[in-house]
């Protein structure tokens, strides 16, 4: 048996279950290096925004706990990819690399050249597929092109099946000792002072072990019920799942296999639950089918009419918009539970996407920005996708004149304003349909509430009639 080592570079895919790259090397019976590299440099690569930083550290520290256990340890290292990756491999004398593929741009440009330069060298370089279903490529339409719609991709998709059972983890590693690591407080990828992520180590539980947790939790307890009640935000039927496939956790086919295990259980979900929260799974495959085929999906418009769509520079407002004072509770409450935890309910980010870009007819991509620095699960491709979705620009968008009325949206959604409670307290005193619109809330019962608009609680910074009429004005401009 070959004695050299082989390297396992750890991506977007933290984890040791269903993770082929490691079960590969693991068959191998060579000594395994493990790596995670902290690439902010190489040209074209998007550095991670602050939330996600965060949930990068708590990830990577019991990322390393699981390769201790396994008899490995973890390597970190930072830099330039193109430069440390060769000089690991060189350094250690390294005969085969594992790695599963990546999607960006920058990032595939990359990897292919390493792949390139490595293979040159002597060295094996073996990719895997691990954070998708299915290859972006590999679903085309009958024509031989990429969907832009999702419905019939995720049936073409779905065709191909995704039934391949999950890999298990590897019982024992053969470690490396003596490999110099960075240490990951040196990183300095959580807050210190002040520390704004305090209530963001409250709301969740990162690494591998918390997310199957969580995994299982939703499930057994919260899956049933999913078809409705995930357009509820004061209610408990979302998975919460998205930073930990983000951050690869768990992997797709896990959570589809554990969503599918209990379809036929008694008393639990209904065939419409599961296949509601299947169909979410593949909107994350149709996004990076989407960034596949179009790479610039996070900056520039799917539909090139938008080019010509007359947006507003308005810092005051866009600022409103990302400290939850707009005036509008439900917008508010969802901001704000943006900043305090990382995440916002889907149903909720699409009211407060469709208010910057159509009430305040501020352009998609200072949105796209913000989520991306704010959210704990900022995708490269889910992101983008999603804001070009609600912007009326994208592939299968939302049509622009489908313009989300926040009030509506509120009691539809949040009808006892538990939601909007929870986040916006300065309003908690309000009583039935005044939660919604405090600003046509007779002055007594607001001051018995508590509640003075222009001081504790802003008053709206647009009109909602008026926003929609300057809304589709403005889309008039885009048309042929």
């Amino acid at each position: 048996m070959d004695a050299a080592p082989v390297l396992v570079w750890f991506r977007n895919d933290l984890r040791v279950s269903d993770q082929p790259a490691l079960s590969a090397a693991a068959k191998t019976g060579q000594p395994i290096i493990t790596l995670y590299l902290l690439d902010e440099v190489s040209r074209g690569t998007r550095v991670l925004g602050g939330a996600a930083r965060w949930w990068l550290a708590g990830s990577l520290r019991e990322h390393a706990k699981k390769m201790k256990s396994l008899g490995a340890s973890l390597v970190l290292r930072r830099g330039e990819a193109l430069k440390i990756i060769p000089a690991i491999v060189s350094e250690t004398k390294t005969v085969r690399i594992h790695w599963t593929r990546r999607y960006g741009k920058a990032e595939e440009a990359i990897d292919r050249a390493l792949a390139e330069r490595l293979r040159a060298e002597g060295v094996e370089v073996h990719v895997y597929s691990s954070s998708l279903l299915h290859e972006p490529e590999d679903v085309e339409t009958k024509a031989g092109g990429p969907f832009r719609i999702f419905t019939p991709y995720m049936r073409a998709a779905q065709a191909k099946g995704d039934s391949k059972f999950p890999l298990p983890a590897p019982k024992e590693l053969r470690g490396v000792t003596g490999i110099s690591s960075d240490k990951l407080e040196d990183w300095k990828l959580e807050p210190e002072k002040p520390d704004w992520a305090k209530d963001m180590l409250v709301a969740w539980t990162r690494g591998e072990d918390g997310a199957h947790a969580r995994l299982r939790n939703f499930v057994d307890e919260e899956l049933k019920g999913y078809a409705a009640g995930r357009n509820r935000p004061d209610q408990d039927h979302v998975s919460r799942l998205s930073p930990r496939l983000r951050f690869g956790e768990l992997s797709p086919r896990q959570v589809c296999h554990a969503a599918y295990s209990v379809a036929g259980r008694k008393s639990g979900p209904s065939t419409r639950d599961v296949d509601k929260f299947i169909s979410e799974i593949y909107w994350r495959e149709f996004s990076y089918h989407l960034l596949h085929h179009y790479p610039d999906l996070g900056t520039k418009n799917l539909q090139s009419r938008f080019d010509r769509f007359p947006w507003r520079k308005d810092l005051g407002a866009l600022k409103s918009w990302q400290r939850g004072e707009t005036g509008y509770p439900l917008v508010d409450a969802g901001m704000r539970q943006l900043w305090r935890t990382g995440w916002i309910h889907n149903r909720v980010r699409m009211v407060v996407a469709s208010f910057l870009v159509k009430h305040l007819l501020i352009d998609w991509r200072e949105g796209e920005r913000w989520f991306w620095d704010t959210l704990v699960d900022a995708d490269l491709a889910n992101n983008a996708a999603s804001w070009q979705w609600v912007a009326g620009s994208g592939a299968d968008a939302a049509p622009y004149f489908r313009i989300f009325n926040p009030v509506t949206q509120a009691e539809n959604f949040d009808p006892e304003g538990k939601y909007v409670r929870e986040f916006v307290p300065e309003l908690a005193n309000l009583r039935g349909g005044e939660i919604y619109k405090p600003w046509a809330t007779p002055p007594a019962t607001l001051s018995s509430a508590g509640v003075i608009l222009g001081k504790n609680y802003p008053k709206p910074i647009v009109d909602h009639t008026k926003a929609r009429e300057r809304a589709l004005k403005a889309f008039k401009e885009t048309k042929d």
